[in-house]
């Protein structure tokens, strides 16, 4: 078995050398004044990456407690919230707000394609009744977007509450919490920030956190509760349990990094291998998992497959014969990702993945050209040099 050399997988992606350093740093007691502005800090660092003046939550634990949190904190028995599902993710919080008691409504098309933002419009204005819509920015498992510019404020006009998946979208394709009218949103750090995927990053607006508020059966007292961090820590200064303070020292590393680039430039970075890497599997005769470019994440490539080759058979011997770790889809199709995450969202990181991806499946016995995809990879990026 070759040695593991490249992660390119979906996440948790690799850190540079100054996040791993600031994962290092000594423990502290987490109400040292010195931690304490530490935390405020990394908050403000986290409301500056989703452009945002809305409240900032930091949930210890990875992205999906700050989803379910979310979900339960809004859902109420007997509400109606229409859910958008083009992928994985978007299927599974379809049956948590269906657990949750709502009243579920459903928008899905194929694991290849994204929601119609005009669908959603008339579909609200036939369903008044609707309070809340749940969407996935980016579906990490399909490496397709939705266009949250667009259904924000359409939702928003229409008094209708927004709880919007991104844990793989900031800091790599653009998100204007404020400006596109979001609710709730739930970031990871372990995506495009190449941060510890031990905290959740939500945003919560006014009129969210008074849904919350008002509902019953919102979780109090819990390690789900998002009321906690409002009522506890936002507004009392005290903590509702222990943050993990290692974990934080890390998210406010790989931000520190992100900000000092520049969140439009890290977006551009991130466009950049995707087209690398896009380049690439054309070159090979290969086809992209997403139906077209315009709803193609930037943060991975979604590889469709062969028929006569599995994908769990191929990331194996990918990574066992040329030391790479790359991602399946999840359930989402028979598919193979090459993420461009953080930091490797940058040089020769996309062309590694293409060119393993492409051996292997010669050794598998399918027809592919690696050094026509290998190429058309190097050309892309000289380009942008």
């Amino acid at each position: 078995m070759v040695q593991l050399d490249f992660t390119l997988s979906a996440g948790p992606t690799v850190a540079t050398p100054r996040t791993l350093a600031a994962l290092g740093m000594p423990i502290t007691y987490h109400y040292d004044p010195d931690f304490l502005e530490a935390f405020r800090r990394t908050e403000r660092k986290v409301a500056e990456l989703f452009r945002t003046t809305n409240d900032i939550v930091l949930m210890q634990g990875e992205a999906i407690v700050g989803l379910e949190g979310a979900a339960r904190s809004l859902v109420s028995p007997g509400m109606h919230v229409l859910n958008l599902v083009q992928g994985v993710f978007g299927k599974g919080m379809g049956y948590w707000l269906t657990d949750f008691g709502a009243v579920l409504h459903e928008i899905e098309v194929a694991y290849n394609e994204a929601v119609d933002p005009a669908a959603v419009e008339e579909y609200l204005d036939a369903h008044p009744e609707i309070e809340l819509v749940t969407l996935v920015a980016s579906e990490t498992p399909s490496g397709t977007v939705t266009d949250v510019s667009r259904i924000g404020p359409i939702c928003r006009a229409r008094g209708v509450l927004t709880l919007v998946d991104t844990v793989s979208g900031v800091g790599g394709m653009e998100f204007l919490t404020d400006e596109w009218g979001l609710d709730v949103c739930v970031a990871g750090a372990q995506k495009c920030l190449g941060g510890p995927p031990g905290v959740a990053l939500v945003t919560v607006s006014a009129g969210a956190w008074q849904s919350m508020l008002a509902n019953e059966r919102a979780p109090r007292s819990s390690y789900l509760s998002l009321i906690d961090w409002k009522t506890k820590w936002l507004e009392g200064g005290v903590f509702p349990y222990t943050p993990s303070v290692s974990d934080m020292h890390g998210l406010e590393a790989c931000l520190d990094q992100v900000l000092e680039e520049g969140v439009d430039a890290s977006i551009a970075r991130h466009f950049a291998s995707a087209d690398v890497a896009r380049a690439g599997v054309r070159g090979m005769g290969l086809e992209l998992w997403p139906a077209s470019d315009d709803i193609a994440a930037s943060c991975v490539t979604s590889v469709r497959l062969p028929d006569a080759v599995d994908h769990i058979e191929v990331r194996t011997h990918v990574r066992e014969h040329y030391g790479v770790m790359l991602s399946s889809g999840q359930g989402a199709g028979n598919l193979i990702r090459i993420a461009h995450m953080g930091p490797t969202a940058s040089g020769l990181h996309p062309v590694v993945g293409i060119a393993a991806l492409g051996r292997s499946l010669v050794d598998l016995g399918q027809p592919v050209n690696v050094g026509d995809g290998v190429e058309a990879a190097l050309a892309v990026l000289s380009n942008q040099q």
